[in-house]
């Protein structure tokens, strides 16, 4: 297991990712985007924005880097940087496969990826993914694995997933949806040839939406690495959009709302990493203050009445507009 290496990391970030889900791509859902990338969105700026960010995380002790086929560019960004930094060989990568982005460096297109669960789309997604990682590729993960996806019964898939794992490329599946711990138990009990066949899990948990919750640590115990995604509820959580319990225990806190709301996943037994998805350098120093805040039980208790049903979340999340 890749993640084995952060184990024995001694900062106190080792536990907090970076994902390039907002800087791979010029278009995406997070709210505030305007203000965090500006106009200038061509592919070289991304690329430097997305060298920058990595730099940054890697210096402050993050030793995870989250890309996808989906994420634009993220997984070429990340390979350049790689390149360019031989002596960085205490990181683990994961990318994700199962989307196809279909925007065309535009942040208006019609479609901006496409989802395909099948053999032939894992065929041609692994080869682009090799094409540009190589053998630095440590975590290949099915994108947004839901109940009635067929990653989960396609036993052609699974033979070819086992095989990839057989050659040194841990597998595993990122969930989304009001359904996560469904699909999440589902996959738990996907085998071949009698050994469970992933070996990591990548869900949504957050302030609101914490319904995963009791399926994750079911994984967490059945030996799987659990990764966190957006944990800032794309933007909600964060300043100004936060809600006004949130600015109240940051304020006692004296660090930010995003601080707080990453905190309070990293405080799960079962959290492996949690995924920063900072766009900018200032909101990464952020990001990463979570791993210092100590919140008491009256606090947890307030935030507590934050969750909302995970449906109506999700249709909140669904309207959010690509920026």
């Amino acid at each position: 297991m890749p993640f084995a290496r952060l184990a024995t990391a001694t900062t106190p970030t080792c536990h907090i990712g970076l994902g390039l889900a907002a800087v791979g791509r010029p278009g995406y859902i997070n709210l505030g985007r305007d203000e965090d990338l500006g106009e200038n969105r061509t592919v070289e700026a991304l690329r430097t924005r997305t060298h920058g960010l990595l730099d940054a995380a890697y210096a402050q002790g993050v030793r995870y880097f989250d890309a996808a086929r989906s994420y634009g560019r993220s997984e070429e960004f990340l390979a350049d940087w790689l390149r360019a930094r031989p002596d960085v060989t205490d990181v683990v990568v994961g990318s994700k496969w199962g989307y196809t982005y279909t925007a065309d460096w535009t942040t208006d297109a019609e479609k901006h990826e496409v989802k395909d669960h099948s053999v032939q789309a894992y065929d041609r997604q692994r080869a682009e993914t090799a094409e540009l990682l190589g053998d630095r590729l440590d975590l290949y993960q099915i994108h947004s694995v839901t109940p009635d996806s067929p990653a989960l019964t396609d036993k052609e898939l699974h033979a070819k997933l086992a095989e990839a794992a057989a050659q040194g490329v841990t597998v595993g599946f990122s969930t989304s949806g009001p359904a996560q711990a469904d699909a999440i138990r589902a996959a738990l009990a996907v085998t071949v040839d009698g050994e469970p066949l992933f070996r990591t899990v990548q869900s949504t948990y957050n302030v609101l939406e914490t319904s995963a919750a009791p399926a994750l640590a079911e994984a967490h115990d059945a030996g799987l690495t659990v990764i966190v995604k957006e944990g800032m509820a794309n933007g909600r959580l964060a300043d100004p959009y936060a809600p006004e319990l949130l600015k109240a225990v940051a304020a006692e806190t004296g660090l930010g709302c995003d601080a707080v709301a990453l905190a309070l996943v990293l405080r799960q037994p079962w959290a492996g990493v949690v995924l920063s998805g900072a766009a900018t350098a200032t909101q990464l120093a952020s990001n990463l203050h979570a791993a210092v805040v100590d919140l008491d039980e009256e606090q947890l208790s307030r935030l507590a009445t934050l969750v909302e049903e995970p449906t109506a979340y999700w249709e909140r999340r669904g309207q959010l507009p690509w920026h």
